[in-house]
C-alpha cells in the first residue's frame, strides 16, 4: 500500500515498541484482584474498575501528541 496515509496527525510519545507486556500484566493484576473479591464476597460483590488496580501512566508509552504533518510527512505514513 504505497499510498496508505494517516488521516489524523497524532503519534505516540514513546521509546518503546509495544505496550503488550504492560497490558498483559495490568489485566492479570485486575483479574486477580476481582477473583479475590469474588471468593470473599457473600451476597453482592463490588468489583474493581481497571483504574483502581492500575495506572495507564505507568506503562511504557506516555500518551499521544499531535504534530504538524507539513514538517514531518514521513510520520503520516502507516
Amino acid at each position: 500500500m504505497s499510498g496508505s496515509r494517516k488521516k489524523t496527525p497524532v503519534a505516540a510519545i514513546t521509546t518503546a515498541t509495544s505496550e503488550k507486556a504492560d497490558k498483559r500484566f495490568a489485566n492479570r493484576r485486575h483479574r486477580h484482584a476481582n477473583r479475590q473479591i469474588l471468593k470473599t464476597a457473600e451476597d453482592d460483590p463490588k468489583f474493581l474498575d481497571r483504574r483502581q488496580t492500575g495506572d495507564p501512566w505507568d506503562m511504557a508509552k506516555d500518551g499521544k501528541a499531535r504534530f504538524d504533518p507539513a514538517e514531518r510527512p514521513k510520520r503520516m505514513r502507516k
